[in-house]
Protein backbone atom coordinates (compact mmCIF):
# COMPACT_ATOMS: atom_id res chain seq x y z
CA UNK A 1 0.00 0.00 0.00
CA UNK A 2 1.79 3.81 -0.80
CA UNK A 3 0.05 6.62 -0.65
CA UNK A 4 0.53 9.90 -2.06
CA UNK A 5 1.17 12.97 0.21
CA UNK A 6 -0.84 16.13 0.35
CA UNK A 7 0.09 19.38 2.24
CA UNK A 8 -1.09 18.99 5.98
CA UNK A 9 -3.73 21.38 7.85
CA UNK A 10 -5.39 21.07 11.02
CA UNK A 11 -8.39 19.22 10.72
CA UNK A 12 -11.79 21.10 11.24
CA UNK A 13 -14.69 19.49 12.96
CA UNK A 14 -17.42 21.01 10.66
CA UNK A 15 -15.79 19.09 8.00
CA UNK A 16 -16.90 15.38 7.70
CA UNK A 17 -14.87 12.78 6.48
CA UNK A 18 -15.81 10.29 3.46
CA UNK A 19 -13.71 7.01 2.23
CA UNK A 20 -14.26 6.46 -1.13
CA UNK A 21 -12.73 3.45 -2.85
CA UNK A 22 -12.50 3.57 -6.33
CA UNK A 23 -10.91 6.54 -7.72
CA UNK A 24 -8.08 5.70 -9.98
CA UNK A 25 -9.24 7.85 -12.81
CA UNK A 26 -10.00 11.45 -13.21
CA UNK A 27 -13.44 10.53 -15.85
CA UNK A 28 -14.50 7.73 -12.97
CA UNK A 29 -17.22 7.67 -10.87
CA UNK A 30 -15.28 7.45 -7.94
CA UNK A 31 -13.59 10.82 -8.86
CA UNK A 32 -17.12 12.18 -9.62
CA UNK A 33 -18.33 11.42 -6.17
CA UNK A 34 -15.04 12.79 -4.54
CA UNK A 35 -15.45 15.81 -6.44
CA UNK A 36 -19.03 16.54 -5.20
CA UNK A 37 -18.72 15.12 -1.23
CA UNK A 38 -15.44 17.73 -1.02
CA UNK A 39 -17.54 20.35 -2.72
CA UNK A 40 -20.03 19.93 -0.11
CA UNK A 41 -18.10 20.27 2.68
CA UNK A 42 -16.27 16.69 3.08
CA UNK A 43 -12.66 16.00 3.83
CA UNK A 44 -12.08 12.94 1.17
CA UNK A 45 -9.90 9.96 1.73
CA UNK A 46 -9.90 7.81 -1.42
CA UNK A 47 -8.36 4.45 -2.45
CA UNK A 48 -6.94 3.67 -5.97
CA UNK A 49 -5.05 1.00 -7.56
CA UNK A 50 -3.05 1.77 -10.99
CA UNK A 51 -2.61 -2.21 -11.25
CA UNK A 52 -5.64 -2.98 -12.33
CA UNK A 53 -6.16 0.23 -14.48
CA UNK A 54 -3.28 -0.61 -16.21
CA UNK A 55 -4.69 -4.22 -17.46
CA UNK A 56 -7.92 -3.23 -18.52
CA UNK A 57 -7.86 -1.79 -22.20
CA UNK A 58 -8.65 2.08 -20.86
CA UNK A 59 -4.88 1.98 -19.46
CA UNK A 60 -3.70 3.62 -16.21
CA UNK A 61 -4.09 7.03 -15.65
CA UNK A 62 -0.21 8.50 -14.92
CA UNK A 63 -0.37 10.89 -12.21
CA UNK A 64 -4.50 10.59 -11.68
CA UNK A 65 -4.52 10.31 -8.04
CA UNK A 66 -2.22 13.30 -7.82
CA UNK A 67 -4.29 15.31 -9.62
CA UNK A 68 -7.59 14.18 -8.25
CA UNK A 69 -6.34 14.96 -4.46
CA UNK A 70 -5.32 18.53 -5.97
CA UNK A 71 -8.40 19.18 -7.08
CA UNK A 72 -10.07 18.57 -3.66
CA UNK A 73 -8.04 20.36 -1.83
CA UNK A 74 -8.28 23.31 -4.08
CA UNK A 75 -12.48 22.76 -3.52
CA UNK A 76 -11.51 23.20 0.58
CA UNK A 77 -11.12 19.36 1.33
CA UNK A 78 -8.43 17.99 3.13
CA UNK A 79 -7.21 14.61 1.33
CA UNK A 80 -5.57 11.40 1.60
CA UNK A 81 -5.07 9.40 -1.73
CA UNK A 82 -4.13 5.59 -0.55
CA UNK A 83 -3.05 2.97 -3.43
CA UNK A 84 -4.84 -0.14 -2.21
CA UNK A 85 -4.42 -4.10 -3.16
CA UNK A 86 -8.38 -4.88 -2.03
CA UNK A 87 -7.52 -8.22 -3.00
CA UNK A 88 -5.84 -8.34 0.14
CA UNK A 89 -8.02 -9.17 3.10
CA UNK A 90 -5.84 -7.04 5.40
CA UNK A 91 -6.01 -3.92 3.35
CA UNK A 92 -9.36 -2.15 4.03
CA UNK A 93 -7.97 -2.61 8.14
CA UNK A 94 -4.95 -0.77 6.90
CA UNK A 95 -6.98 1.81 4.71
CA UNK A 96 -8.85 3.40 7.48
CA UNK A 97 -5.78 3.30 9.99
CA UNK A 98 -4.35 5.83 7.19
CA UNK A 99 -7.19 7.67 6.69
CA UNK A 100 -8.26 8.11 9.99
CA UNK A 101 -4.65 9.47 10.85
CA UNK A 102 -3.97 11.65 7.82
CA UNK A 103 -7.22 13.16 8.28
CA UNK A 104 -7.20 13.53 12.06
CA UNK A 105 -10.68 12.12 13.17
CA UNK A 106 -13.11 9.02 11.99
CA UNK A 107 -14.63 8.00 9.18
CA UNK A 108 -18.54 9.88 8.65
CA UNK A 109 -18.82 7.93 4.79
CA UNK A 110 -18.26 4.59 3.72
CA UNK A 111 -18.72 4.82 -0.04
CA UNK A 112 -17.67 1.95 -2.28
CA UNK A 113 -17.18 2.36 -5.89
CA UNK A 114 -14.53 0.27 -6.18
CA UNK A 115 -14.88 -2.52 -8.70
CA UNK A 116 -13.21 -5.38 -10.63
CA UNK A 117 -14.56 -5.91 -13.76
CA UNK A 118 -13.41 -7.93 -16.74
CA UNK A 119 -16.12 -9.65 -19.09
CA UNK A 120 -16.98 -13.31 -19.29
CA UNK A 121 -19.68 -15.68 -19.10
CA UNK A 122 -20.60 -18.74 -17.97
CA UNK A 123 -18.86 -20.67 -20.13
CA UNK A 124 -15.00 -18.80 -20.47
CA UNK A 125 -15.24 -17.19 -16.73
CA UNK A 126 -11.91 -18.94 -14.97
CA UNK A 127 -11.82 -19.56 -11.26
CA UNK A 128 -9.00 -17.29 -11.04
CA UNK A 129 -11.14 -14.48 -12.47
CA UNK A 130 -13.96 -15.44 -10.88
CA UNK A 131 -12.56 -15.20 -7.22
CA UNK A 132 -10.82 -12.08 -8.02
CA UNK A 133 -14.40 -10.66 -8.66
CA UNK A 134 -15.86 -11.52 -5.45
CA UNK A 135 -12.71 -10.65 -3.55
CA UNK A 136 -12.65 -7.19 -4.66
CA UNK A 137 -16.18 -6.60 -4.93
CA UNK A 138 -17.94 -8.93 -2.47
CA UNK A 139 -15.22 -9.79 -0.08
CA UNK A 140 -13.20 -6.32 0.12
CA UNK A 141 -16.76 -4.55 0.49
CA UNK A 142 -17.61 -6.96 3.16
CA UNK A 143 -14.55 -6.48 5.15
CA UNK A 144 -14.56 -2.20 4.89
CA UNK A 145 -18.47 -2.09 5.86
CA UNK A 146 -17.11 -4.38 8.81
CA UNK A 147 -13.88 -1.94 9.52
CA UNK A 148 -16.13 0.67 9.12
CA UNK A 149 -19.18 -0.60 11.74
CA UNK A 150 -16.25 -1.72 14.28
CA UNK A 151 -15.29 2.12 14.55
CA UNK A 152 -17.95 4.21 14.03
CA UNK A 153 -19.06 5.93 16.82
CA UNK A 154 -22.60 7.93 16.53
CA UNK A 155 -24.59 9.87 18.98
CA UNK A 156 -27.19 7.77 20.06
CA UNK A 157 -30.40 8.38 18.32
CA UNK A 158 -28.88 10.16 15.73
CA UNK A 159 -28.22 8.50 12.46
CA UNK A 160 -25.13 10.31 11.51
CA UNK A 161 -23.14 7.72 9.45
CA UNK A 162 -23.35 7.04 6.23
CA UNK A 163 -22.67 3.72 3.92
CA UNK A 164 -23.62 3.59 0.22
CA UNK A 165 -22.18 1.15 -2.34
CA UNK A 166 -22.36 1.17 -6.14
CA UNK A 167 -23.76 -2.14 -7.93
CA UNK A 168 -25.10 -3.07 -11.39
CA UNK A 169 -27.32 -5.50 -12.75
CA UNK A 170 -25.10 -6.70 -15.19
CA UNK A 171 -25.32 -10.69 -15.71
CA UNK A 172 -25.28 -11.80 -19.29
CA UNK A 173 -22.03 -12.47 -21.19
CA UNK A 174 -20.60 -10.59 -17.26
CA UNK A 175 -21.04 -13.28 -14.84
CA UNK A 176 -18.52 -13.02 -12.20
CA UNK A 177 -18.73 -8.95 -12.08
CA UNK A 178 -22.77 -9.00 -11.73
CA UNK A 179 -22.96 -12.34 -9.31
CA UNK A 180 -20.45 -10.18 -6.85
CA UNK A 181 -22.21 -7.35 -7.30
CA UNK A 182 -25.31 -9.17 -6.38
CA UNK A 183 -23.53 -10.13 -3.12
CA UNK A 184 -22.46 -6.92 -2.45
CA UNK A 185 -25.92 -5.48 -2.46
CA UNK A 186 -26.85 -8.12 0.06
CA UNK A 187 -23.67 -7.27 2.45
CA UNK A 188 -25.05 -3.52 2.24
CA UNK A 189 -28.66 -3.99 2.67
CA UNK A 190 -27.67 -5.98 6.04
CA UNK A 191 -25.57 -3.39 6.58
CA UNK A 192 -28.64 -1.11 6.99
CA UNK A 193 -29.94 -3.00 9.60
CA UNK A 194 -27.13 -4.85 11.54
CA UNK A 195 -25.62 -1.18 11.74
CA UNK A 196 -28.77 0.76 13.03
CA UNK A 197 -28.08 0.81 16.51
CA UNK A 198 -25.04 2.86 15.55
CA UNK A 199 -27.02 5.47 13.57
CA UNK A 200 -25.55 4.05 10.57
CA UNK A 201 -27.69 3.65 7.37
CA UNK A 202 -26.98 1.98 4.35
CA UNK A 203 -28.08 2.12 0.97
CA UNK A 204 -27.00 0.81 -3.00
CA UNK A 205 -26.89 2.66 -6.10
CA UNK A 206 -27.36 1.36 -9.78
CA UNK A 207 -25.91 4.30 -12.03
CA UNK A 208 -27.21 2.80 -14.86
CA UNK A 209 -24.92 3.29 -17.83
CA UNK A 210 -22.03 5.75 -17.57
CA UNK A 211 -19.57 6.20 -20.29
CA UNK A 212 -15.89 6.40 -18.46
CA UNK A 213 -14.05 5.37 -21.18
CA UNK A 214 -15.26 1.21 -21.84
CA UNK A 215 -17.58 1.31 -24.36
CA UNK A 216 -18.01 0.37 -27.44
CA UNK A 217 -19.45 3.15 -30.10
CA UNK A 218 -21.89 0.20 -30.97
CA UNK A 219 -22.79 -0.38 -27.34
CA UNK A 220 -22.80 3.33 -26.60
CA UNK A 221 -25.53 3.86 -28.93
CA UNK A 222 -27.78 1.27 -28.30
CA UNK A 223 -28.02 2.10 -24.58
CA UNK A 224 -28.91 5.84 -25.57
CA UNK A 225 -31.77 4.47 -27.71
CA UNK A 226 -32.85 2.35 -24.80
CA UNK A 227 -32.72 5.80 -22.18
CA UNK A 228 -35.90 7.87 -22.50
CA UNK A 229 -33.82 10.89 -21.90
CA UNK A 230 -31.51 9.81 -24.66
CA UNK A 231 -28.66 10.21 -23.54
CA UNK A 232 -26.02 8.25 -21.10
CA UNK A 233 -25.54 8.73 -17.44
CA UNK A 234 -22.27 10.67 -16.04
CA UNK A 235 -20.19 10.47 -13.28
CA UNK A 236 -22.04 13.82 -11.65
CA UNK A 237 -25.54 12.17 -12.03
CA UNK A 238 -24.12 9.61 -9.50
CA UNK A 239 -22.38 12.16 -7.37
CA UNK A 240 -25.66 14.09 -6.83
CA UNK A 241 -27.56 11.05 -5.36
CA UNK A 242 -24.76 9.76 -2.54
CA UNK A 243 -24.47 13.47 -1.80
CA UNK A 244 -27.86 13.50 -0.76
CA UNK A 245 -28.03 10.17 0.71
CA UNK A 246 -24.63 11.01 2.61
CA UNK A 247 -26.45 14.68 3.80
CA UNK A 248 -28.88 15.17 6.65
CA UNK A 249 -31.36 15.14 4.20
CA UNK A 250 -31.06 11.84 3.28
CA UNK A 251 -31.09 10.28 6.84
CA UNK A 252 -34.14 8.79 6.07
CA UNK A 253 -33.57 6.71 3.32
CA UNK A 254 -32.02 3.64 4.37
CA UNK A 255 -31.67 0.14 3.18
CA UNK A 256 -32.70 0.95 -0.22
CA UNK A 257 -31.32 -0.03 -3.92
CA UNK A 258 -32.00 3.15 -5.75
CA UNK A 259 -31.82 3.14 -9.88
CA UNK A 260 -30.13 6.33 -11.18
CA UNK A 261 -30.25 5.48 -14.63
CA UNK A 262 -33.05 7.50 -16.30
CA UNK A 263 -35.25 4.93 -16.92
CA UNK A 264 -33.13 2.94 -19.01
CA UNK A 265 -34.18 -0.37 -20.10
CA UNK A 266 -33.53 -3.50 -19.31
Amino acid sequence: MTTTAQPSSAPDPSRPIALITGVGRSIGIGAGIARRLAASGWDVAFTYWTPYDRRMEWGAEPGAAASIAQELAEAGARTAAIEADLTDPDAPARVFDEAEQRLGGPVTALVLSHAESVDSGLLDTTVEAFDRHFAVNSRASWLLIREYGLRFRGEPGTATGRIVALTSDHTVGNLPYGASKGALDRITLAAAHELAHLGVTANVVNPGPVDTGWMSDDLREALVRGTPLGRLGTPRDTAHLVDFLCSPEGQWINGQLLKSNGGAAA
